[in-house]
């Protein structure tokens, strides 16, 4: 009975235990931050950086398991701050790198040559996806890499384009590899092959479905509808559900967004499901409860709703948030198809019409990171925005028509916040003391 109560004590004295954040949007993939003892209030001169590493090129944020923090980048000695509408070419080699989370140290890097065709060509875009000791990394022009955490080891690869003959969209490969049970599902492009399920040890490949005029930026996104698992597939054409196990077509809508632009993951709130991308599209479905089917409530309901660019909206008890194309963040009823209020104070410094910030969520509160390299902690609700406190951590190292950016999604885990721009990769405490 001693052993038993002094047993006891010590689980309960044990602190929680941490957080992962092992692809983009973190561990349920829904932006949500879980981990206790978190500051509330910034220390005075911001939080302190526990390690700052060098690192190159790109837009992808870090994957954080285990001890280990994941970030591709892409080393070139062409100029790629260059944000436009027109592909640039440009070559170099991207590379797969992993630090020792205490230190920030490199632990081992697997690098590889790419040459580059696509607007925007600062780098790789997708966080990678580590699932049992695998990371499944996707760079900008389809290089597709299963890699060992442990040793770095290479253990399956493709090259989309070569491998489907697709080609690479403008904006590159944006849309986050999806674990589902022993696949992982990813958006290839082609004919018939617009998503493609491998398997996740092996490589090989277990479906194909669908085919799209445009590969879009949208990653797969899984829901339970209608008595079953959705396997929702967001394309510039259309929304279209299939079965995740086989790539069979439960159902689709048309949906239409202008310049091949739909980036975001659909979202569901109770039966309705919002999409919406450039330019002012969008569009609500009810979702059947009782088989897997969908109809249409509105669309296209212009400046009432919400049309993300690259920043993800959430949905909370039937409201959408998130940051408009217009460069302000917004509420929006969903099932009214109506604009309940928008801000730009979480992007106050910048111009009229721009800025955007990555939301997290973290029990009532909010962690905001904007494109000028601030982080917000902040309280968002129907009646409006809050804004808590606000930190400068990263200088924006990146051009966005004539406004330098940083436009990297951070992790949120062990109490702290991985950050990265286009010159390096911080760590940042924000426990409690």
């Amino acid at each position: 009975m001693r052993f038993a109560a002094l047993l006891l004590a010590i689980v309960c004295a044990s602190p929680a235990l941490a957080d992962s954040w092992p692809q983009w949007m973190g561990p349920q993939r829904d932006n949500v931050w879980r981990e206790e003892g978190i500051i509330e209030k910034f220390p005075e001169g911001g939080p302190k950086v526990v390690w700052r590493t060098p690192i190159a090129g790109g837009y992808a944020g870090p994957a954080v398991v285990d001890g280990r923090v994941i970030v591709m980048d892409y080393v070139t000695g062409d100029e790629v701050k260059i944000a436009n509408f027109e592909r640039k070419p440009s070559s170099g080699t991207e590379r797969i790198i992993c630090l020792d989370d205490a230190t920030g140290k490199e632990v081992w890097k697997h690098d590889y040559p790419v040459a580059y065709d696509i607007s925007y060509p600062a780098g790789p875009r997708c966080t990678p996806t580590v699932d049992d000791g695998k990371a499944y990394c996707l760079g900008a022009v389809g290089d597709f890499h299963c890699i060992d955490v442990k040793s770095g080891k290479v253990l399956w690869k493709k090259n989309f384009p070569a491998d489907y003959g697709t080609k690479t969209a403008l904006w590159g490969y944006a849309s986050h590899p999806l674990i589902e049970g022993d696949t992982v599902i990813c958006i290839v492009g082609g004919e018939g092959t617009h998503a493609v399920a491998f398997d996740k040890n092996t490589g090989e490949q277990k479906w194909a479905a669908l085919t799209a005029p445009e590969q879009g930026y949208s990653p797969p996104t899984i829901v339970e509808a209608g008595g079953v698992r959705q396997l929702l597939l967001l394309a510039p054409n259309a929304i279209t559900s299939v079965n995740p196990a086989t790539g069979e077509e439960y159902w689709s809508e048309e949906y239409v967004a202008d310049n091949g632009s739909i980036i975001m993951s659909p979202v569901v709130s109770g039966d309705l499901l919002y999409v919406g991308g450039y330019s002012n599209k969008s569009l609500l479905l009810k979702l059947a409860a009782d088989k897997p089917a969908a109809s249409i409530v509105w669309r296209n309901k212009g400046q009432q709703a919400i049309s993300p660019i690259n920043v993800q909206p959430y949905a909370e008890d039937g409201i959408l948030y998130g940051f408009d194309q217009k460069g302000t963040l917004r509420a929006v009823d969903l099932a009214e198809g109506k604009r309940l209020w928008e801000t730009s104070e979480p992007v106050s410094e910048r111009p009229a019409n721009s800025g955007t910030a990555f939301i997290v969520r973290h029990g009532d509160r909010c962690w905001m990171f904007n494109d000028s390299g601030d982080l917000l902690i902040a309280r968002i609700t129907p009646e409006g925005f809050e804004e808590l406190d606000r930190a400068h951590v990263i200088k924006p190292t990146n051009d966005a028509f004539g406004r330098d950016v940083v436009w990297s999604m951070p992790a949120f885990a062990n109490k702290r916040a991985y950050i990265r721009n286009d010159e390096e990769c911080i760590c940042v405490d924000l426990a409690k003391p």
